[in-house]
């Protein structure tokens, strides 16, 4: 592994070690179950259960520097925790200075290990373990089989949007939609079906116009409305004058959306 270069300066005491001791507990709260490696000021963490890594330096007691070696899961943390991304990153994926407060770090790096989990198909494996035995030809198994990733789909998408919907930030999770971009019939394999990027945590009416085409979103997450709704329809649905937008679209996203686009969206020419 290539050296982390660009560190906090740090000062030798007793309070840093503290501090340090406090990063590890946080860090093996979250699952980081291995060995921290230390490289200059920057300790090192990983997991047996997820693939995102971390490594975290104490800036000044009480603020930290934290860097991530996951762009997908820095990128939706950044926008749902509101941070900002360092200029000069190193060799992380993405890096944040300046974090403040130990139970915020807490916070963030539970959430790094959640989203981790979801990016990198966690829903997937337990599909598989769910369904391991294999079903027969009848249409009512092939339902309950369905059913059951669906479920898992729905918890996927609540883990990755942190329980709000993606483009109002509705947090009544009771009543949020886990809408395929790609619906399950037309996906190609299981690995689509249950992929976190083929889909968005919708409230109930954006959903409804999502899966009847009348609403996508462009590559940059802004809604694209259909020229099939009038302006007096829009406007009765809440979203006259609103700048919607599905916030933390990851390139994971943006393939499925081309086909949501070009396949079931309701626009006209030039929209794919």
């Amino acid at each position: 592994m290539a050296a982390i270069l660009g560190s906090p300066a740090q000062e030798g005491s007793a309070e840093l070690s503290l501090e340090q001791t406090r990063v590890a507990k946080a860090a093996a709260d979250a699952g980081f179950d291995l060995t921290p490696e230390q490289q200059g000021s920057w300790t090192l963490f990983r997991s047996t259960a997820f693939p995102a890594w971390v490594g975290l330096a104490v800036q000044e007691p009480g603020i930290y520097s934290l860097g991530l070696s996951d762009a997908a899961v820095g990128q939706r943390l950044g926008v749902e925790l509101g941070l900002e991304p360092s200029a000069e990153p190193g060799p992380w994926a993405l890096r944040f200075d300046g974090v403040e407060g130990y139970l915020r770090l807490h916070r963030i790096l539970l959430r790094v290990a959640a989203v981790s989990r979801v990016v990198h198909q966690e829903g997937l494996r337990a599909f598989v373990a769910a369904t391991r035995t294999p079903p027969s030809g009848t249409e009512a198994v092939r339902e309950v089989v369905q059913r059951v990733g669906q479920d898992i789909f729905r918890r996927s998408l609540i883990e990755y949007w942190g329980g709000r919907c993606a483009v109002t930030g509705l947090d009544v999770v009771e009543v949020l939609r886990a809408s395929h971009i790609k619906p399950w019939a037309d996906c190609e394999n299981d690995a689509e079906r249950l992929d976190v990027f083929n889909g968005l945590l919708l409230a109930p009416h954006l959903d409804a116009l999502f899966d009847r085409g009348l609403v996508t979103f462009s590559d940059a997450g802004q809604l694209l409305r259909s020229p099939q709704l009038s302006d007096r329809q829009w406007g009765l649905l809440g979203m006259g004058g609103v700048e919607a937008r599905a916030e933390s679209l990851a390139d994971g996203h943006r393939e499925y959306l081309r086909w949501h686009r070009s396949r079931v969206f309701r626009g006209g020419a030039g929209c794919g």
